[in-house]
């Protein structure tokens, strides 16, 4: 069937967590968990449409809706089938706007409304093959998978020779990795229990509630209250217990310096690593820190623009952990290229998500670097955050501390038309 997208239609979409402080930490104190959204409609008559949406935490939300719509013109008109037979093509349409180019490039609001727009052309082409997104990237060659990927500013670190050959070589057990995670899941860990506004009653409650409901992996807040941070994290080892994982988030709180301090009183609490310790661009502070303060483990990539800054990180030994995002990344196309790179210097994936749609968009990401780049579980795992899939189409689902692969064709990130209206900016009524 031919499919022309007729219309982009972009939201601004804003729910009022600050009220709960769920979202809470050192850098960002009243979060609105908040998303640019795009609706795709085509000429097609059937109903399938394309959702994607970038996440922002509320004030701002308004600057990435203005960018989608200054993307626009480069998707209306397109034909569905014109834009997936190349998606790489695609991806560099939008990413090289002669114009718009040099308000970025790649990244700030423009980078994140090319990953609104290119997450929903994901999903309609999911809707469309009636197969959940990272079901429809398992099912491309390594062809096809390296050709929705741009190689610009990356081929002395990896060339498209070189990731042809790493998913050629996982192929052969793709399979029977596909019927694991059908049997047993993908393993997350928690963040719910620890933001920073919570007390520490809330911390202990939600910590016992965690370990009922078959969590083994744990992630909590820090700051800059150097006995804080120590009260914080005996609190939870307290109630997790010696052989649990325990990681810790600062959120970009510290200088490089600052990071080192505050992390030797931490390290007697058996830490798998430490997330964000300073500013996500500073990537020679990341390895400094990654260096005084072994064998904690550094992770960063959330606020990491694009795969350039990936490829350096990578390249000066500075993350123990990658951790992108698939909003602040160009969407999925840059996603797939920084699963690459991290096979290539062997470091573990392990996606920020917990924002609203991140975990339903993670789960695809996370499923695609197992079954098709990594072929790996080793110090793996997808965050999970309890709160807004219930405004969601198709919400995650999870069993035991693992995420179940999703089902339903498309990325997961349609809300519900209810919770669209209700939660529109500005609102028309308190939501």
């Amino acid at each position: 069937m031919s499919r022309t997208i007729t219309s982009l239609q972009a939201l601004d979409i804003r729910t009022p967590t600050s009220r709960t402080l769920a979202g809470s930490d050192a850098m960002h104190v009243d979060p609105d968990y908040s998303g640019a959204y795009v609706v795709l409609r085509t000429d097609a008559g059937d109903g399938l449409e394309g959702h994607g949406l970038t996440f922002t935490i509320g004030r701002g939300n308004e600057v990435v809706v203005a960018a989608i719509a200054a993307l626009r013109h480069l998707v209306v008109g397109q034909s569905l089938a014109a834009i997936t037979a190349d998606m790489g093509a695609f991806w560099r349409r939008l990413t090289c706007e002669s114009q718009l180019r040099w308000i970025g490039p790649e990244k700030g609001a423009i980078h994140l409304a090319t990953a609104a727009i290119v997450n929903a052309v994901w999903d309609l082409w999911g809707k469309v093959e009636g197969k959940p997104v990272w079901q429809l990237v398992a099912d491309l060659t390594p062809e096809q998978f390296v050709a929705c990927v741009d190689f610009r500013y990356l081929s002395d670190a990896l060339t498209r020779d070189e990731a042809l050959e790493l998913l050629r070589r996982q192929r052969p057990g793709r399979a029977a990795r596909e019927e694991e995670m059908r049997r047993r899941g993908y393993p997350a860990y928690v963040t719910s229990a620890g933001w920073l506004g919570y007390p520490d009653d809330k911390v202990r409650a939600l910590c016992r509630e965690s370990l009922a409901a078959g969590w083994t992996r744990f992630k909590i807040k820090v700051g800059r209250d150097a006995a804080e941070n120590e009260r914080r994290c005996a609190i939870v080892r307290e109630e997790i217990g010696p052989e649990r994982w325990l990681m810790v988030d600062a959120n970009q709180a510290w200088d490089v310096n600052e990071a080192i301090e505050y992390m030797r009183p931490l390290a007697r609490f058996d830490l798998l690593w430490i997330e964000e310790p300073t500013s996500p661009d500073d990537i020679l502070g990341h390895a400094t820190i990654r260096r005084a303060i072994r064998p904690i483990g550094v992770a960063t990539g959330e606020h990491a623009a694009n795969r350039v800054v990936f490829k350096q990180l990578l390249q000066a030994g500075a993350i123990d952990f990658c951790q992108f995002d698939n909003c602040r990344l160009g969407g999925l196309n840059e996603a797939l290229a920084v699963l690459l790179l991290a096979a290539k210097f062997g470091v573990p994936v392990c996606p920020h998500a917990g924002g609203l749609g991140l975990c339903e968009y993670g789960q695809h990401v996370s499923l695609i670097d197992y079954l098709c780049v990594s072929g790996s579980l080793e110090r793996r795992a997808l965050e999970f955050a309890d709160h807004l899939h219930e405004h969601f189409v198709a919400p995650v689902v999870m069993r035991d501390g693992a995420y179940l692969p999703p089902t339903a064709p498309g990325f997961s990130a349609e809300m519900k038309p209810e919770a669209l209206r209700r939660f529109e900016w500005p609102w028309r009524a308190e939501p």
